[in-house]
């Protein structure tokens, strides 16, 4: 493993992104890899953003994963920074290798060095093999998420 980079991503990387997004059953329905205009202007608002992180993981040129790294001030737990993994995807054929483990753990890393007291991520409860993976890295199911969509 030690061929890969984890680097901030480029527009370049974004049909790389939505293809990983789009490949399995919860992302097929929602994403749309043949329009890539929703998702440009999404990476301009993140690239932008100094408390957003879009991340890719590369092997031999080729993006092989990737997440997003989301930094919130807050009030509560004393004024404690958080930080939010999101969108954590592995390329089909890397799964099982060790990279979602190596992703992850830059986030944590990252949110360290940014002086987070918390990192938490969020996975759809039908994706149980991601919560034993998530739990094994050492995150806790301690809540309960809601969602609305607008």
């Amino acid at each position: 493993m030690s061929d890969l980079q984890i680097r901030p991503a480029s527009p370049a990387d974004i049909p790389a992104i939505v293809a990983m997004l789009a490949d399995d059953p919860l992302g097929a329905r929602r994403e749309s890899p043949d329009d890539l205009t929703p998702y440009t202007a999404a990476y301009e608002r993140l690239a932008n953003d100094p408390n957003q992180d879009l991340i890719v993981a590369e092997r031999e040129g080729r993006v092989v994963g990737t997440l997003q790294l989301t930094v919130i001030p807050g009030l509560s737990r004393r004024g404690a920074t958080r930080s939010i993994i999101e969108a954590v995807r592995i390329h089909a054929d890397e799964r099982g290798g060790g990279l979602g483990t190596q992703l992850i753990e830059w986030a944590v890393d990252e949110s360290r060095r940014r002086n987070c007291q918390l990192v938490q991520l969020t996975s759809d409860a039908t994706r149980i093999d991601a919560h034993r993976f998530y739990e094994r890295l050492g995150f806790e199911a301690s809540h309960l998420g809601f969602k609305r969509a607008l």
